[in-house]
Order: C-alpha cells, then sequence, then structure tokens
C-alpha cells in the first residue's frame, strides 16, 4: 500500500487492542485511532476535499494531531503542519502559499490561524476533544486509504525559514514510508512493546517520522507530551515506564540540569537529532541516567533522517553515523567536487529519502538540487571508517581575518568546561578582521564562572584565531519551535 496510512491500518489490524497514544489519563487503542482517522476521513471527503487538496493543521501534541493526520492521508490529500504558536501574518503566509483548503487550530491556542484563515479565505475549524469526537461519530468511517502513488505528495512541510521566508518541502509517500521503515526496524528497533516518550513536537519532521509514524508502524505505544518541561517528562518515563525517548540536545542539557532523582532505567534507547549534541552532553546524560544516545542527522528536505549511529555497529561520540539504507552522501566543495579525504565540505544526499522538490519554487529547487544530489548547507568531513561529523552550518562559518572558525569546535570545548550548561558560538562584524568569535554562555545553576575564566580557557585549548575574544552570560538561549538554538536571534550586549 503506497499510501502512508497504510501503517496505521496494517497495525489496527494486527493489534486492535493495543494502546496507541497516552495523554495524561487518556489512552486510544489502535482500533480507535484507525476508526476515529477514518471518520475524519469521511468528514474531509463530505465537505469536499479531494485527493491531492492541501489541509493545514495547527495543534500542538494531542490526539486530534494524529486522528487528523492520518485522516487526510486516508482521503488522499495533503498534510501542512503548522507550528500552533504561529502569528496571523505567518499563518496567513502558510495558508496562501500552500493553497490549503482548510485549515483546523486547536481550540486553547491564541487563534492567530483563525485570523490567517480568515485573510485569505481558508474554512477554518477549531479542535476541541469532546466536540470534535462529536462532529466524527456523525460520518460514516471511510474505510480504504484513497489510492495513491509513490511520488504523489504526503505532506508539505515548511522550513524554518532561517534564510528568508519559508518554503514548502515537497515530501512524498514513498519517501517518507521509507524512512519510518529503515528508522524504525532497523534503527531504533521497535516493536509493540515498546514506549515512546513523544515530546518532540508532532508538527515538526523529526517528532512526526522517527517518534509518531515509527511509533504507529511498529504497533508501539505513545506518551504525547504537548510541552517540554524537564521535570513532567522525567515524571512520565517513570509513570509510563516509558522504553524510548527523543529529543534534541537543548532537552538532554534541560534533563542532564534538573534535580530530579527520577529512576528512568527502564530506557533501553535515546535518540538525539535536530541539532549536533555536545560530547560532554553526551556522556553526561549517559553516565547520570545509563542510557545510550544514538545521535543522527536529517533535515525537512530528507524525510528526515540521512545518518545515523547504528545500534549493530561502533558507535562514535560527536560522529552522527554513516549513511542509512539506500541513501548516499558526499562531501563537496564550492565547485561541486568531492573534498579529499578528511577535508570539509558542504554534505550532499541522494536518495528516496529526498524531497521532490520545494513547492512552487523551481528556482530554489535547481540551486538545491542542481545534479540530483541535494545540498544540505551543512559542513562535514568523514573519517577513515565512514562515520560523518558535521563541522557546522554553512552558513554559521566565521571567516576571522581570512581564518574559517567553525563555532561547533568551540561550542565543544565550552561545553568541556563544569561550569557551562549551554553555549551557542557566533560571529559579529569586525571592522578589520571581517568578523569577531563571539560566546552566549548559560552556565549551571549555581555554578560560578567569569568571561575571562571562559575565554582562558577556550584560549589554552585551539589555535589563537578561534577563541572568543567576546564572551557574555544569560539566563537562556533562544529556541526556536523543535528546541534548536535559533543564533540568527542572539545578539551580544550593548558595550
Amino acid at each position: 500500500m503506497a499510501n502512508l496510512a497504510g501503517f496505521l491500518v496494517e497495525t489496527a489490524a494486527r493489534q486492535p487492542e493495543h494502546p496507541a497514544l497516552r495523554l495524561g489519563e487518556r489512552v486510544i487503542s489502535y482500533a480507535e485511532l484507525d476508526e476515529a482517522s477514518a471518520r475524519a476521513a469521511a468528514l474531509l471527503k463530505a465537505d469536499g476535499v479531494e485527493p491531492g487538496d492541501r489541509v493545514a493543521l495547527m495543534l500542538p501534541n494531542v490526539p486530534e494531531f494524529v486522528v487528523l493526520y492520518y485522516g487526510i492521508l486516508r482521503a488522499g490529500a495533503v498534510v501542512v503542519p503548522m507550528n500552533p504558536l504561529l502569528k496571523t501574518r505567518e499563518s496567513e503566509f502558510h495558508l496562501a502559499d500552500s493553497g490549503a483548503v482548510r485549515l483546523f487550530e486547536w481550540h486553547q491556542g491564541p487563534g492567530e490561524g483563525a485570523k490567517g484563515a480568515a485573510a485569505v479565505g481558508v474554512r477554518h475549524t477549531a479542535v476541541e476533544s469532546v466536540a470534535f469526537a462529536a462532529e466524527l461519530a456523525r460520518h460514516e468511517p471511510l474505510a480504504e486509504p484513497a489510492e495513491v502513488d509513490n511520488e504523489d505528495m504526503a505532506v508539505l512541510l515548511y522550513t524554518s525559514g532561517t534564510t528568508g521566508r519559508p518554503k514548502g518541502a515537497v515530501l512524498t509517500h514513498a519517501g517518507l514510508r521509507h524512512n519510518t521503515e529503515v528508522n524504525g526496524m532497523e534503527i531504533q528497533r521497535m516493536t509493540p512493546d515498546d514506549v515512546v516518550v513523544g515530546c518532540l513536537p508532532l508538527f515538526h519532521i523529526f517528532g512526526q517520522i522517527c517518534t509518531m509514524s515509527v511509533t504507529v508502524r511498529s504497533g508501539a505505544s505513545l506518551v504525547l507530551i504537548p510541552r517540554f518541561v524537564p521535570g513532567a517528562v522525567l515524571d512520565a518515563i517513570v509513570r509510563e515506564r516509558a522504553t524510548v525517548f527523543e529529543g534534541v540536545p537543548t532537552m538532554y542539557a534541560a534533563l542532564l540540569q534538573h534535580p530530579s532523582e527520577a529512576d528512568i532505567s527502564t530506557l533501553r534507547m535515546c535518540i538525539s537529532g535536530g541539532a549536533s549534541l555536545p560530547v560532554e552532553i553526551l556522556h553526561g546524560f549517559e553516565r547520570r541516567f545509563g542510557c545510550t544516545v544514538l545521535e543522527g542527522f536529517g533535515m525537512s528536505e530528507t524525510s528526515p533522517v540521512v545518518t545515523f549511529n547504528h545500534p549493530d555497529r561502533p558507535r562514535k561520540a560527536g560522529s552522527v553515523g554513516t549513511p542509512i539504507r539506500d541513501v548516499e552522501v558526499r562531501l563537496l566543495d564550492d565547485k561541486g567536487q568531492e573534498v579529499s579525504p578528511g577535508g570539509v565540505g558542504e554534505l550532499a544526499v541522494r536518495g528516496p529519502n529526498v524531497m521532490k522538490g520545494y513547492w512552487n519554487r523551481p528556482q530554489e529547487t535547481a540551486a538545491a538540487i542542481p545534479d540530483g544530489w541535494l545540498r544540505t548547507g551543512d559542513l562535514a568531513r568523514a573519517d577513515e571508517d565512514g562515520y560523518l561529523y558535521v563541522v557546522d552550518r554553512k552558513k554559521d562559518m566565521i571567516i576571522r581575518g581570512g581564518y574559517n572558525v567553525y563555532p561547533r569546535e568551540i561550542e565543544e570545548v565550552l561545553h568541556e568546561h563544569p561550569a557551562v550548561a549551554l553555549a551557542a558560538v557566533i560571529g559579529i562584524p569586525h571592522a578589520e578582521l571581517g568578523e569577531e568569535v563571539a560566546a552566549a554562555v548559560v552556565l549551571h545553576p549555581s555554578a560560578q564562572a567569569t568571561t575571562d575564566e571562559l575565554r582562558a580557557y577556550v584560549k589554552e585549548r585551539v589555535a589563537a584565531y578561534k577563541y572568543p575574544r567576546l564572551v557574555w552570560f544569560t539566563d537562556q538561549l533562544p529556541l526556536g519551535p523543535s528546541g534548536k538554538i535559533l543564533k540568527r536571534e542572539i545578539t551580544p550586549p550593548a558595550s
């Protein structure tokens, strides 16, 4: 079955009474989830939604997101996931650019989606659990998922827009099925006995595929966490006897800093992605909680996973591993030629996971995939065993007096200092050097250090042109919707 919704249909037939979703005291079986999604598909069809139409979701991590996601796919339509915290002008852009015909927004949200929908003439529905269930009950389930082709669009996922307005990545049923299969069966090795903690936002590709789709495909149980709060997450792991946790580096840092004495020894595997995980945080988390952390690399445009530290191969801390099955990678210089062994180049990807292109943006698509290889914008190197190490985002690289400085290298050193909880290194304009190296630092609670101390600490460990001349302390770093640090929003204090 080509339709991505087929995973739910197959799992519900195999184990109908097994818990699919848990949110607090609420438990939904696979049979109930399957039926609800079939009724959601019927609702959409009754409202005139046609195969290929785009339907937007603006919901947090609640069961209704999962119901509507599979309901939209089941109807042959396309899911357009949207951050529930988008403002009116942002939601208006997403709806207009995608050509969405419907928007479902969580009733407790700020209502910005409703305003955006009104501005572009898109039908809006406020989703509230009881009323939504009553509405679904009025529709007879649409038994079989719509027939689709492998290369039909399943999800139109908008990138974060760090270099301008967001672009919609066209992700296919085949690409998302492939990534689900490989991650679920070969990386996470998920079984129906697993309980997965889902605090990654489902509107983001990491949570959507690696958490939700993999869980549904394998018949495991997904514990939904609408908002990441370290203590509550640790409590949920203990209460639900969770076996798998997936998060971004800032989540691991927050859990590591939390004073809770929670015993989370039920975890058999932790997955990190979305950004590079500092080695000190990885080791610290494993020492404290006794759970192996596997790190990988992916992006919205690759459905999402490209590489991983495979569980049946040696793991290398600091590496994002090797390519997953059927995926090829190359490291290219600015002329599109492969770099010499050990050299740093832009990571290029080819495989069934790569998007078809950017929605209605042929020029941007041609620039991103000029020759069948997707240019990721990430700089990496490979060791003698083929393990990849992401050095930094190409656009984040600092050029100081003609020398290349990779922020991640400096961040790794800062994280080795016992007082440092989080660090972000950026380049700031300099009249003579072009750019200067600067670092924003969050200290561990009750830890003490001075900026001079940290500057000297790094200076002792890296070449003279690399250490940050400017260091300042902050209570927190700006985070994006998936928990990644937003470097573009970091500004040094006024001198």
